[in-house]
């Protein structure tokens, strides 16, 4: 089998809300969510859901290879960008191939992707995650309902701005939690986003440790910054997770070393050869691992087959535009489908469509803003309004 060609698409993950975080606000609920297809001579193709940056550089590494070699090809790809840095998105296009390439040695071997790489059980324990800081106090307790429904016990808010606020948002979540379970405690965790200078940090999660029981504090400041996440951990009862957007072992080391993390997440986008090391090299140093991303697919198949994994996380309950997946939420857990590979099925037509009925958004929480770490005084987000179609409902095969 040859690796033939490559083809890339962009369709969106439509919420029906405002969607984002202390950085910044999707006000139309519309995320742009990047696709890789790899084709090869026997009519396999692949994908990977991630970005596609300098494509054709990174797929000259891929260009005639077998597919089934994928770790081999992941180092390749490396290899081939190192020059220019295999960071960030970069890092992503090849974390889309890798991802793609797995998708095709399963199939080729007609087995799900979990199976193939050692996993036991389907099923990938999950916890709520909202994107939810532009909702108000009733759209907040009505979007952590629905993901009760689907019996999830663990939530995770985004905040970081307004400690009384964070407070009071974290309550009411955990009261919709709470009665969910008849009277279960919940797990709480809290995304700062990068948001707080260290001294920040200590005070803003010292102050809710004493009212509330948090499970962990996530970015609390710059992710590269170890002594920094030392400093937190130590100063914290709360643990410390970060790891998402670190791109390559070089940048999880001096983190690990320094005891600056707690629980190690990866992004879905960096795919899954990359996951399956950071979760190695945790497991080394007896830390668990966490998925990051809105559609983690390809590392909750991975997240089977490592001892360490402990909960991936579950932003929309409805895949991309587009996108089908062999995939079900049930009792609070991802459940893995039999169709071999990903499980995943493209419609084109679909996606095209959306596509032109979507602009990338000028503002967002991709954007860091200029006071970031900087703010004396807290910040009082205002509710945002959207005038988004459709809702985010259940996750299932289909999103058309």
């Amino acid at each position: 089998m040859r690796i033939t060609g490559y083809r890339t698409l962009t369709t969106a993950q439509r919420w029906g809300r405002p969607v984002g975080d202390a950085n910044g606000v999707y006000v139309d609920g519309v995320v742009p969510v990047p696709v890789v297809i790899v084709e090869t001579d026997e009519g396999i193709t692949g994908v990977g859901l991630g970005p596609h940056v300098e494509a054709e550089v990174i797929f000259a590494a891929l260009d005639g290879q077998d597919p089934r070699a994928v770790t081999a090809l992941y180092d390749r790809m490396l290899r081939h960008t190192f020059k220019a840095g295999h960071a960030g998105v970069v890092f992503g296009t090849i974390g889309a191939f890798d991802t793609a390439l797995w998708d095709i040695k399963a199939q080729a071997v007609g087995e799900p992707l979990w199976r193939l790489l050692g996993g036991n059980d389907r099923v990938v324990q999950a916890y709520a995650s909202g994107l939810d800081i532009g909702l108000t106090d009733d759209e907040l307790v009505a979007a952590y309902q629905v993901y009760a429904e689907h019996g999830l016990r663990a939530a995770k808010l985004k905040g970081g701005l307004d400690i009384e606020r964070d407070r009071h948002r974290l309550s009411l979540v955990r009261e919709v939690l709470t009665k969910a379970a008849h009277g279960a405690r919940p797990g709480l965790m809290l995304d700062a986003n990068e948001s707080w200078s260290r001294k920040q940090a200590v005070r803003h999660v010292g102050e809710l440790e004493r009212t509330l029981d948090l499970t962990w504090i996530e970015e609390p400041v710059r992710r590269w910054d170890a002594d920094g996440l030392a400093v937190v951990s130590r100063g914290v009862r709360t643990a410390v997770a970060s790891g998402e957007n670190l791109t390559g072992l070089e940048q999880f080391r001096p983190l690990i070393a320094a005891g600056g993390v707690d629980i190690v997440q990866t992004a879905a986008v960096w795919g899954v050869t990359h996951f399956l090391r950071v979760a190695a090299l945790a497991h080394a140093y007896d830390l668990p691992v966490s998925p990051i991303g809105s559609t983690p697919v390809a590392l909750l198949h991975a997240a089977t087959s490592v001892p360490n994994h402990l909960v991936s996380e579950l932003q929309g309950l409805r895949p991309p535009i587009g996108v089908a997946i062999d995939l079900h939420v049930e009792d609070g857990a991802f459940v893995l489908g039999d169709t071999p590979g990903l499980g995943i099925r493209i419609d084109e037509t679909v996606m095209t469509a959306a596509r032109e009925r979507t602009a990338h958004a000028p503002e967002g929480p991709h954007i860091r803003p200029e006071r970031a770490g900087r703010r004396l005084l807290a910040v009082t987000p205002r509710p945002c309004r959207s005038t988004a179609e459709g809702t985010s409902d259940t996750m299932g095969m289909e999103d058309r």
